[in-house]
């Protein structure tokens, strides 16, 4: 199931996605599809139906989350990204945190930040945690987790002294979208992090793809690894890292990603 948040006017809802061609994980007008509009908040209400059906090419995706806590990167969980960065992986997972204001959603610009010449694009899957957690094994992780969604985690390159504040933390430099895929138990072709291909375009050129089953560090260990640092709250995001083929991105091109099996989204990049 996936559900997206959205706008037609000033209110955010949210809404099931249906409809879309056999095939299609892209929000556009031309692929179809149509919003079952929901009550509330689904991060903290079962679904329910409002019996409002609005197609998905009236209205305008938003981030389909935006974390009341915080959003939390792993770095060089990918053996191929650790070496084209000049070394080896880590021996465990490298945490870093982004705040909230990083955040947009599909087709919100990602603004180039004025002490950088060099941002890159990280095209990643992405988790979203649905209920508290602290110190989860990882036989558990799943009752924790709300659903998957697409992320780039845009980062500079050149800070002064590496600063991992301005290299990860700036706003803008957390895409999500374009919706939550929430797992259906029983249901054929559910979503699975562990073997979902990865791709990002810039300007429509495939530049980077890899495939999750080449994680170091899976999905349910890095749950119970961050959850044994500090409380996971509903609506946090888990980065889970990128593969190879990360590279430089510039003011007038646009970025897509996605994850097999979620969807893809783009963002227009700019320098102000």
């Amino acid at each position: 199931m996936k559900i997206a948040r959205f706008s037609t006017g000033d209110e955010l809802r949210y809404g099931i996605v249906e409809g879309l061609p056999a095939g299609e994980s892209c929000p556009s007008g031309e692929s179809g599809g149509r919003l079952i509009v929901l009550r509330g908040d689904p991060l903290y209400t079962p679904p329910e139906a409002t019996g409002e059906i609005v197609p998905l090419d009236e209205v305008r995706l938003v981030s389909p989350v935006i974390p009341r806590s915080k959003v939390i990167g792993i770095g060089k969980n990918y053996a191929a990204h650790a070496a084209e960065m000049g070394g080896a992986a880590p021996d465990e997972p490298i945490v870093f945190l982004k705040p909230n204001t990083a955040v947009i959603g599909p087709d919100a610009p990602i603004v180039l930040p004025p002490w950088s010449r060099q941002v890159h694009h990280e095209g990643e899957l992405a988790v979203v945690i649905g209920s508290p957690a602290k110190n989860v094994d990882a036989a558990d992780a799943g009752r924790v987790i709300l659903g998957y969604t697409v992320a780039d985690d845009v980062s500079a390159r050149d800070p002064r002294g590496g600063d991992a504040v301005r290299a990860k933390a700036f706003d803008t430099s957390c895409p999500l979208g374009p919706w939550i895929e929430i797992p259906e138990p029983g249901s054929d072709g559910a979503f699975d992090p562990s073997c979902a291909a990865i791709r990002t375009r810039v300007d429509g050129a495939v530049v980077q793809e890899g495939t999750t089953a080449d994680m170091i560090t899976p999905v349910p260990e890095l749950i119970a690894l961050v959850s044994r640092i500090f409380t996971l709250l509903p609506g946090d995001v888990i980065l889970t890292g990128t593969p190879a083929g990360v590279g430089e991105i510039r003011a007038g091109q646009r970025v897509e990603v996605g994850v097999e099996g979620i969807g893809r989204f783009s963002n227009p990049v700019v320098r102000r």
